[in-house]
């Protein structure tokens, strides 16, 4: 059986005859009356389709803004930043490519009609809807979710989502202890901030993820696992991986998800990002470039 999705409906191949079904990620159809269920990762890895989005070209001082506020739904990111990222991830994995626009913004050059006709914080990532303009990453995603179609991404279990809750809270936390040991050399303390995660992906045993399936709480950390583990490879020579298979295997299972591999960017651009950020002079944060 060959199975493809594109907007919420499974397309398939059954005893040589093309059918379709509409998708729910906690539901099945049946072929030979013998049920599948398709977990909310699989829903992930095919929401996007078989064609690789062709993504926009990024907008600087001297470009033209984007149609404000007609109507339709546009992501203000940039390519590089992980706040933005997990609102992108977020947007792939509900199947949106086609309801919400990306509108990609370069940091160092940014327009100046971005501040005066669409958010005035001058940051990304923010999410233009309903004749609002609204921003912060981890409050974006969450509107995203909730907001628009597609599978749902954070469960309605009260023991996974109050973990979940603790974790999202947590982020913030775990992102300032791996940085602080990179401006301070001290590998243990990264270790650490590993080991939380590593025993964080523990907790559940019906899935690989944080919450056993694919959540939010994955798509706000993987932006940051993203960065880390070539950095940490390449000039720490230190392999995160080693020692947390819990771990190990999250990173391989977010890898296979399509909406977030249409995210990445090339780890060698990582790499290089923080050499100069913690092995140069001090340059200015992400943060400080005006993400959230």
């Amino acid at each position: 059986m060959a199975l493809s999705c594109h907007h919420g409906i499974i397309h398939y191949t059954c005893n040589n005859k093309a059918k379709s079904r509409n998708f729910h990620p906690n539901s099945g159809f049946a072929c030979n009356k013998k049920p599948l269920i398709f977990p909310l990762h699989i829903y992930a890895a095919t929401a996007s389709g078989n064609v690789k989005e062709v993504l926009p070209p990024v907008l600087d001082s001297s470009s033209d803004p984007p149609a404000i506020f007609d109507g339709t739904p546009k992501l203000y990111i940039s390519y590089t930043c992980p706040y933005a990222q997990r609102t992108w991830i977020t947007r792939n994995c509900k199947g949106l490519q086609e309801t919400i626009k990306l509108v990609p913004i370069d940091l160092k050059n940014r327009p100046s009609w971005y501040k005066e006709k669409v958010y005035p914080e001058n940051k990304v990532p923010s999410l233009e809807h309903n004749n609002e303009v609204k921003g912060e990453s981890l409050d974006l995603i969450r509107y995203i979710d909730q907001n628009f179609p597609g599978p749902l991404l954070f469960p309605n279990d009260p023991s996974k989502g109050e973990f979940g809750e603790e974790l999202l809270s947590f982020v913030g936390s775990f992102h300032k202890a791996v940085t602080t040991s990179l401006k301070e050399n001290r590998i243990d303390e990264a270790g650490a901030a590993f080991d939380d995660i590593e025993s964080a992906l523990s907790k559940f045993d019906d899935g690989p993820f944080f919450l056993g399936q694919l959540s939010l709480v994955d798509i706000a950390y993987v932006p940051f696992v993203e960065r880390y583990q070539p950095f940490f490879s390449e000039v720490k020579k230190y392999d995160i991986r080693v020692g947390r298979p819990k771990l190990a295997l999250w990173i391989e299972e977010m890898n296979r998800i399509e909406a977030y591999k249409q995210t990445q960017r090339d780890p060698k651009e990582h790499v290089e990002s923080y050499k100069n950020r913690f092995l140069k002079s001090p340059v200015s944060s992400v943060k400080s470039l005006g993400a959230a």
